[in-house]
């Protein structure tokens, strides 16, 4: 009987131990801790028209434009720079502008920073 008891005893004090454990990381646990956004380093090529790619292009390709993206398209430097204020005001749903994404959230604060930094240091083609 003794021994029974001693082996139900150590069986939980095992899983109870087991149980207990925790091992999740720091990035599981707190993203934005270790995210960061870069606000130095914001030129079209590096930045901008990954975003558009990411973001924009499936509507607003030259290809998808007419179709899915109300004739507005943003492939290119031209375009982009042609339509900077109604983008701007899309992306971060101010003003008049019809919120963008289409149907979706807005985007996320580092990506609007981005943008807001090309646009203010003078959109460029960079």
């Amino acid at each position: 009987m003794k021994h029974t008891y001693l082996s139900i005893v150590t069986f939980v004090t095992i899983l109870l131990i087991a149980v207990s454990c925790y091992y999740d990381n720091e990035e599981a646990l707190y993203p934005s801790v270790n995210s960061s956004c870069d606000t130095i380093n914001v030129t079209f090529s590096g930045k901008i028209t990954s975003m558009l790619a990411s973001n924009c292009l499936s509507c607003h390709s030259n290809s998808m434009a007419a179709s899915a993206g109300n004739g507005i398209r943003l492939q290119d430097y031209a375009d982009v720079k042609a339509k900077i204020t109604p983008i701007t005001g899309s992306v971060k749903h101010t003003g008049t502008y019809s919120p963008m994404p289409k149907n979706g959230g807005s985007l996320n604060a580092c990506l609007i920073t981005q943008l807001d930094i090309w646009v203010k240091n003078g959109a460029l083609n960079n």
